[in-house]
C-alpha cells in the first residue's frame, strides 16, 4: 500500500495516471486495481481524496429518470444506480431510499409534470408516477401551501458521498494503486510514447492517461491539444439544518428542472440532517467556493415555500461546492488512441451515481485504445465506517464496546462519536491530513456545536497520532 504527500515522485514510468482523486477518478483506480499487473498512480492536488465537487454535493443516488434520453449521462446513471446500491450493502456505505417528489406550484409547473413521467418512463423508469394535491399532503404534511401535485419518483435515495470516494480509493490503494497527494498537476505533454506530467513534487510519467480533473478538466486537456469543451465553475450554496428538523421532509422534494439545474431542493441527509439548496451560479473562479449572503437569503425564502416550518428550525452549517458546469448537455468522455489518453469532463452531480459505471466505461475505453489490462481479479471488499443516523454506531453496540471500550467512550456528543472511531480513522489506510479530513472520516465536530464542546478533545487525539 503506497500513499505519498511528500517526497519526489517515482521516475519509473506508470501503466496508467488518473489524475484527480475524486469520487470518479477515485472509481477508475479501484476498477483498474482489478488487474494486478497493472502499476497504476491515482494523482491529487490536494491533501486528501474527495476535496472537490466530491465533499460538497447534495448526496443523492439518482435513478436517472429525469436524464436525457439517450444520452451517455442516462445509460451511466442508471447503470451506475444498480452498481453503487450493491456496492454500499457490500462496504456499509450508508444509503437510504426515501424516495422523491417532483413538487408543481403553479399552472405551468403541473402541466410539465406528464412530459417528465413520460422522460423517466424513455429512460427505462417505469415506477413514477402522478399523484395528486391529497396524497401529496399525506406522503408530506408539513409542505407548504399551493402545492398543485406531484411526480412520484419512488427509487431516489440519499447516501454518504464522502464515505463512497474513500472506500472506492481504499479499496484501489489496498490492491496496488499508488496514491499521489499534494500533487498537482502544473503541466502536461505527450511524446514517443508517454505521459509526463509536471507536478512540484518532480514529474511523472505513463503510458496512459486518464483525465478525471473535475473543475481543471478542460486545462488539462487543453495542455494536451484538445478544446472540446469548456468547464464553468457552477457554484452551488446550501444550508444544512439541525437534525431536530429531519421529522419535518419525508422525501426529497425536488422542483421542477430547469435549464440550469434542478433547482431547490430540501432532502434529509443519511446523518440525520435537512438540506436546503443549492443555488446554481456560474462563475470564473474556480476557487471561489464561499457562501454569501445573498444567496443563504435566497434559498431561506425558497424553502418557506416549500416547506415553511424548516427556516425556523436551527442552522447546522452552510457550505458551498462548484458543479463542473459545460456548454455541453451531456458528460464529456473521450477516448484519443493516438495518445493513448482519455478524457473524463463535465460530470456534474450525478457523476456520484455514475460512478462505478463511468469507471467501467473507462477501462473499457482505454483497453480499446491498447492497454492490456492482463487478467482480472476480485478485489477483497472494504468494510467503511456506516455514518448513518439510521443505521447501528458502535457506541450503540455492546459486543463491540465489550471487545474494545474505546467504542464506548464518546468524545463528539452531537454527533456521537467514540475514541475508537477516531482511532480507526487516524490508522486507517488513507489517514486525514486534516481536522475537515477527519470530520468528514467520522463525523466529529460536524453537529450542532460545530466543536464548541469537543474541538480541543478531537484536536488532541488528532495530533497525537501524528506526533
Amino acid at each position: 500500500m503506497t500513499v505519498t504527500t511528500t517526497g519526489l515522485l517515482p521516475q519509473t514510468p506508470y501503466d496508467v495516471a488518473i489524475v484527480g482523486a475524486g469520487v470518479v477518478g477515485s472509481a477508475i483506480a479501484r476498477a483498474l486495481a482489478h488487474h494486478p499487473r497493472l502499476r497504476i498512480a491515482l494523482v491529487e492536488a490536494q491533501d486528501d481524496v474527495g476535496q472537490g465537487t466530491s465533499k460538497a454535493n447534495t448526496a443523492i443516488l439518482h435513478t436517472g429518470f429525469d436524464a436525457i434520453p439517450g444520452s451517455l449521462e442516462a445509460r451511466l446513471v442508471r447503470e451506475g444506480a444498480r452498481r453503487l446500491a450493491a456496492y454500499a450493502v457490500e462496504s456499509g456505505i450508508p444509503v437510504e431510499p426515501v424516495g422523491a417528489l417532483l413538487v408543481a406550484w403553479d399552472e405551468e409547473q403541473l402541466a410539465a409534470l406528464p412530459g417528465l413521467a413520460e422522460k423517466a418512463k424513455r429512460n427505462d423508469f417505469h415506477e413514477a408516477r402522478l399523484i395528486g394535491p391529497p396524497e401529496l399532503r399525506a406522503r408530506e404534511p408539513h409542505l407548504g401551501p399551493g402545492a398543485l401535485g406531484a411526480l412520484h419518483v419512488p427509487g431516489e435515495s440519499i447516501i454518504c458521498p464522502w464515505t463512497t470516494t474513500l472506500a472506492y480509493a481504499t479499496q484501489a490503494v489496498r490492491h496496488g494503486v499508488d496514491l499521489h497527494l499534494n500533487s498537482p498537476v502544473q503541466r502536461a505533454s505527450y511524446a514517443e510514447g508517454v505521459h509526463q506530467l509536471r507536478t512540484p513534487r518532480g514529474t511523472l510519467r505513463a503510458r496512459h492517461l486518464v483525465n478525471a480533473a473535475g473543475l481543471h478538466a478542460d486545462t488539462l486537456d487543453r495542455q494536451l491539444g484538445h478544446d472540446d469543451f469548456t468547464v464553468t465553475p457552477r457554484r452551488g450554496q446550501l444550508i444544512v439544518y439541525d437534525k431536530f428538523a429531519r421529522a419535518l421532509v419525508r422525501h426529497i422534494l425536488l422542483p421542477v428542472p430547469t435549464a440550469l439545474g434542478k433547482g431547490v431542493l430540501v432532502a434529509p441527509t443519511v446523518y440525520g440532517n435537512v438540506l436546503l439548496g443549492p443555488t446554481a451560479e456560474d462563475l470564473h473562479d474556480k476557487r471561489a467556493t464561499g457562501s454569501t449572503a445573498d444567496a443563504l437569503a435566497l434559498l431561506r425564502e425558497k424553502g418557506r415555500r416549500i416547506l415553511p416550518e424548516l427556516v425556523e428550525e436551527e442552522i447546522t452549517a452552510v457550505y458551498a461546492g462548484l458543479r463542473a458546469a459545460t456548454e455541453h448537455d451531456d458528460y464529456r468522455i473521450t477516448a484519443h488512441p493516438d495518445q493513448s489518453y482519455v478524457t473524463v469532463g463535465g460530470i456534474r452531480s450525478t457523476g456520484l451515481t455514475a460512478s462505478l459505471a463511468i469507471a467501467a466505461h473507462v477501462t473499457g475505453l482505454l483497453a480499446d485504445n491498447g492497454l492490456e489490462l492482463g487478467p482480472a481479479r476480485d478485489l477483497a471488499p472494504v468494510r467503511m465506517p456506516n455514518l448513518g443516523e439510521a443505521f447501528p454506531r458502535p457506541h450503540q453496540q455492546a459486543e463491540l464496546i465489550a471487545a474494545d471500550p474505546e467504542y464506548g467512550t464518546l468524545v463528539c456528543h452531537c454527533e456521537r462519536v467514540s475514541r475508537g472511531e477516531i482511532r480507526d480513522a487516524l490508522t486507517s489506510t488513507i489517514p486525514p491530513r486534516t481536522l475537515d479530513g477527519l470530520r468528514r472520516r467520522t463525523r466529529a465536530r460536524a453537529g450542532r456545536c460545530q466543536g464548541f464542546y469537543c474541538g480541543a478533545a478531537v484536536r488532541a487525539l488528532f495530533e497525537g497520532a501524528r506526533a
